[in-house]
């Protein structure tokens, strides 16, 4: 416990230098490089064989480019780069055929396109929301994201641990629970509206199209599918881990696991909720 609490505390402090250069390329690199290392992960868990080396290394490649796909000089060349990307998977299964599993590779794609979606979504938010228009809204919406996703863990955490009793997943993921999952929308909602609140206080600029009622309301049921998605992002991950026989996917973050241990509840959060805005808010 304490070993996960000093890894939280060293985290948020350097998800605070990172947010401090939110509007330079810091921000898509640090980005980047979290998309690969959870890639690798990805790629280690699967177990390709023969042939998936160079498969990583393509989408490796991929992953890390589309981050920057919002500057002009890199935006143009996504659309080949992909259709490259697939001929290249297709040579690379072509002339493995014997030995690759093409199971492990459409395991590892699939996977792979999740995680990038995810990290995209949050890149792609310092474009949707620029600062010149919106001031800091961009990073009030990522915040806001990390809100759900984490405040939805920590209180299905606690929630189940006070009052959990019926199983939520337990092929799965044996300690979550129904009770748990309810303290889960709870808490997102909460943390997203508390959040929001402080974000009105101290921001300058402006709050999508201002701060009123309909925009709490908003808030509060994004928060409420997001926290549901959270849950099957984790558990996604969790069945995944499962079926490749390992406990952790990594051991970059000291108590917590891998990359996508630590981020898996953002799965299909990051996209839903940058959707949801540009939706919401006319974008």
């Amino acid at each position: 416990m304490k070993t996960r609490l000093i890894t939280s505390v060293v985290g948020l402090a350097l998800l605070a230098v990172v947010m401090m250069f939110f509007h330079t390329l810091v921000f898509e690199t640090v980005v980047a490089i979290l998309a690969v290392i959870g890639l690798h992960e990805i790629y280690m868990a699967m177990k390709p064989e023969q042939g998936g080396l160079a498969i990583f290394g393509g989408m490796a490649v991929y992953t890390a480019v589309m981050m920057f796909s919002g500057l002009p000089a890199v935006g143009f060349i996504t659309q080949p780069l992909t259709v490259l990307l697939l001929v290249f998977v297709a040579c690379c299964v072509i002339r493995n055929s014997r030995t690759l599993d093409f199971k492990k590779v459409a395991g590892m794609l699939t996977f792979g396109a999740m995680l990038l979606l995810c990290f995209y979504s949050l890149v792609e938010l310092k474009y949707l929301l620029p600062v010149e228009k919106y001031g800091s809204d961009a990073l009030y919406i990522i915040f806001l994201i990390l809100g759900f996703a984490w405040g939805g863990d920590s209180a299905a955490y606690l929630t189940g641990r006070a009052f959990g009793k019926h199983k939520l997943a337990p092929a799965v993921s044996p300690n979550k629970t129904v009770e748990g999952a309810v303290g889960a929308v709870v808490g997102s909602v909460a943390l997203g509206a508390i959040i929001t609140a402080i974000y009105g206080v101290i921001s300058q600029g402006q709050v999508i199209h201002g701060l009123t009622l309909q925009h709490y309301l908003t808030i509060c049921l994004l928060g409420a599918v997001a926290s549901v998605l959270g849950m099957l992002g984790d558990l996604f991950a969790s069945a995944v881990k499962r079926q490749c026989g390992i406990k952790d996917y990594g051991y970059i973050f000291p108590g917590h696991g891998g990359i996508l241990d630590r981020f898996d509840s953002l799965l299909f959060i990051a996209p839903f909720v940058t959707v949801g805005v540009e939706i919401a808010f006319g974008l």
